[in-house]
């Protein structure tokens, strides 16, 4: 099969041949029909500390065809197009039986290849397209679902003002759900208005460029009426939270989505005198991906205005380090059996 492959910090990715992997009990392989970039790609393949070896395949937000069956698997049939979470579990223990194979004490995640024609995945962990979803959807059910989970997490009171810090395909697909499951107001802060036409077709109905205002605080409350009740941290930068504490109102929810290897910085006192209550999302559970599929089967088809370009698995090396710069880009999506 062809698959684009990480060379090392600073070099490109290369395309080469190598062979068709066999699904080992317990997995499936699947015929990958469309594979997103994700920030947290080109974050792993540039960071000093990155545990990505150089031979590596990565490529985490995937979807295609069931080709082949492992041993032991019944619940899927070749022919199937699904949608995998990208870790392999074991299958029987109690985090995965609760479809949080990320969590499994012998999880592996250097078996999902999604830059390649074909990926293993797990079983257990895939969820069937229905009808009327392309593989281009199953690849936004990811993100998407890293989204779901912190919004559920949040608990949103029906009528809450909402905001949501970055606007990013994780910042975009909370604001998504925000409106969707209870926020009656939902603002997207960015560094710029370069994403707010999708931030406003995901569902946000305000939108602030942060460095157009001298007063960030006070344009996130007249945009929403008064401080946010809960706020998405998706932009993984230090002081992202602390800057969260600052925003979000006394008693108020933060959800951090966002993901850095540098230490965060807060202020206690801000925290302790609003009594903030902050979580921490990692990714999803199986029933994230389950009901963004059902939400998207029944017509709610929003999430594909994050779809920039697709392009081919040939064409990707010189397109991924394009995205490492300023770009004009949301979700860019790769074909490894070509675009057309």
């Amino acid at each position: 099969m062809k698959a684009a492959v990480f060379q090392g910090i600073g070099r490109p990715l290369s395309i080469e041949e190598r062979p068709d992997p066999t699904p080992g009990p317990g997995e499936v392989l699947i015929r990958v029909g469309r594979a997103g970039i994700c920030g947290s790609d080109l974050h792993m393949t540039s960071e000093p500390d990155t545990t990505i070896v150089a031979g590596t395949i990565i490529g985490h937000e995937l979807a295609g065809e069931i080709v082949a069956l492992g041993a032991g698997v019944t619940r899927l049939r070749l022919g199937d197009h699904v949608a995998p979470m990208p870790f392999v579990g074991c299958g029987h223990c109690a985090a995965c039986e609760d479809g949080r194979p990320h969590h499994c004490a012998q999880t592996r995640f250097d078996v999902v290849t999604g830059f390649a024609q074909y990926s293993r995945v797990g079983a257990n962990d895939c969820v069937v397209l229905p009808p009327g979803l392309t593989d281009e959807d199953g690849a936004l059910i990811e993100p998407l679902a890293v989204g779901l989970q912190g919004v559920r997490k949040a608990r949103l009171r029906v009528g809450c003002r909402a905001l949501v810090l970055g606007a990013g395909p994780i910042g975009l697909a909370s604001s998504f759900w925000a409106r969707r499951l209870g926020a009656s107001r939902v603002a997207v802060m960015a560094n710029s208005h370069r994403r707010e036409r999708f931030a406003r077709e995901m569902g946000a109905t305000h939108f602030i460029a942060q460095g157009e205002t001298a007063d960030p605080a006070g344009a996130i409350r007249d945009a929403l009426g008064g401080p946010p009740e809960v706020v998405f941290e998706a932009v993984g930068v230090a002081g992202a939270v602390g800057k969260a504490m600052e925003y979000v109102a006394p008693r108020g929810t933060i959800i951090a989505l966002g993901f850095t290897t540098e230490p965060e910085t807060y202020s206690c006192t801000v925290a302790i005198m609003k009594e903030v209550r902050v979580l921490f999302s990692m990714v999803y559970e199986r029933r994230d991906f389950q009901y963004t599929a059902e939400v998207m089967a029944a017509g709610d088809h929003a999430p594909r205005a994050m779809i920039t370009d697709t392009v081919s698995l040939d064409a990707m090396p010189w397109r991924f380090e394009d995205l490492r710069g300023a770009n004009a880009d949301c979700k860019v999506m790769v074909a490894p059996w070509g675009a057309g």
